[in-house]
């Protein structure tokens, strides 16, 4: 039976047995879920930065990139995303390293597709009951954004930003002071990361610049050829 709640959830599965892997996302389908299956950890890759998951099903033994790794670009790139490990392997020291890189889970085969569904859905009630306590107003230094109202304000002065400045500076706030992937910026606000979007993208940086232009202590800096940094420094 499809449970209506798991329609909007899409699972990326990171399997090299296809077998299994094939499987393993018929069930998760005939669960309600969207499942992207992945034979390698490079695919893998590709499909994270191609399209927005809420929860990653990575196999650790995988060719060309193993699943440890792409879990740690996976997490470079989005540290909200939840993941978990299929491993045929049982020795402690690998589930620590996977546990170490943040994962939510870790299943050794043999296992039950059931057991992984129950497994998953306690993962989303902990990322839903997380994202219910989600930050809506940030304090970007002298700046306060309101997110849901797309306003932001500065001395008595209100800014009401376009739809794709909110959903940039959204982004560029959730990661203050830290790298924001410029693939991972173009594909979750324009979809596809060609280049007209890529200059398209360029031009709302600019524009968000000279939004916080008033607050010295805010700027936003080109890490080159990876993407943007939102900085907050203290005052003296």
């Amino acid at each position: 039976m499809i449970d209506d709640k798991n329609e909007d959830v899409s699972i990326l599965l990171c399997e090299d047995d296809e077998n299994l892997g094939m499987l393993l996302r018929e069930y998760l389908e005939a669960k309600g879920y969207k499942a992207d299956l992945c034979v390698d950890g490079e695919q893998g890759y590709d499909a994270f930065l191609t399209k927005q998951h809420d929860l990653c099903i990575l196999d650790v033994m995988m060719p060309k990139m193993d699943g440890f790794t792409l879990a740690g670009r996976i997490h470079e790139i989005n540290p909200d995303t939840p993941f978990m490990f299929l491993t045929a392997k049982n020795l402690k020291d690998d589930i620590r390293e996977g546990f170490e890189l943040g994962a939510d889970d870790y299943i050794t085969k043999p296992f039950s597709m059931e057991e992984v569904v129950f497994r998953i859905e306690a993962i989303l009630r902990r990322v839903r009951g997380k994202k219910n306590k989600d930050q809506l107003v940030h304090q970007i230094g002298r700046f306060t954004f309101d997110t849901q109202k797309q306003v932001l304000s500065i001395g008595g002065k209100q800014t009401k930003l376009t739809t794709k400045e909110a959903e940039l500076l959204t982004l560029l706030s959730n990661k203050a002071n830290e790298l924001l992937q410029r693939d991972y910026a173009l594909k979750t606000i324009w979809i596809d990361d060609n280049y007209f979007n890529a200059r398209s993208m360029d031009v709302y940086i600019t524009k968000l610049r000279k939004h916080l232009s008033e607050d010295p202590h805010v700027e936003i800096l080109n890490v080159h050829g990876k993407g943007y940094k939102l900085v907050i420094s203290e005052e003296n």
